[in-house]
């Protein structure tokens, strides 16, 4: 006489329910990264609180945008390749951004840049730069 493995009873539902969860919180981090993608672009500032780096990367937002306030120039920088824990908020990074060419014309690391907003793609001509507020450009 066998009896029915505790596997072969529910593992059928634990895995649409582990599947389902996952597609929730993946869906959750992109409206929370949407939201605060909107927020910066809106009022043209660091908006706190931001989503986590972890959520970012699982929303599908590969890249942030990031302004130089010298030079004025946009770039995109990876956020998987971030060496800070996935726990880190978006907003904490902009601390440690720094211009390459603005610190190669100076000498010495220029900090001065501003965070505009998590981007799916890297910067080039089929994907302009965000802008700021309508008609910017």
């Amino acid at each position: 006489m066998t009896t029915r493995s505790r596997e072969r009873l529910y593992g059928a539902g634990i895995r649409i329910a582990q599947e389902q969860a996952a597609r929730a919180r993946k869906e959750a981090d992109r409206l929370a990264c949407a939201a605060w993608n909107k927020r910066m672009l809106g009022y043209k500032g660091p908006a706190q609180p931001s989503p986590l780096l972890g959520d970012a990367l699982n929303a599908g937002y590969f890249y942030l945008e990031v302004r130089c306030l010298g030079c004025d120039t946009n770039q995109t920088v990876a956020l998987d390749i971030i060496r800070r824990p996935k726990t880190t908020p978006i907003h904490e990074l902009e601390r440690y951004m720094r211009c390459q060419d603005c610190s190669r014309l100076r000498g010495h690391p220029y900090k001065r840049s501003a965070l505009v907003a998590l981007r799916e793609t890297k910067i080039s001509a089929a994907h302009p730069a965000s802008t700021w507020w309508p008609g910017e450009r």
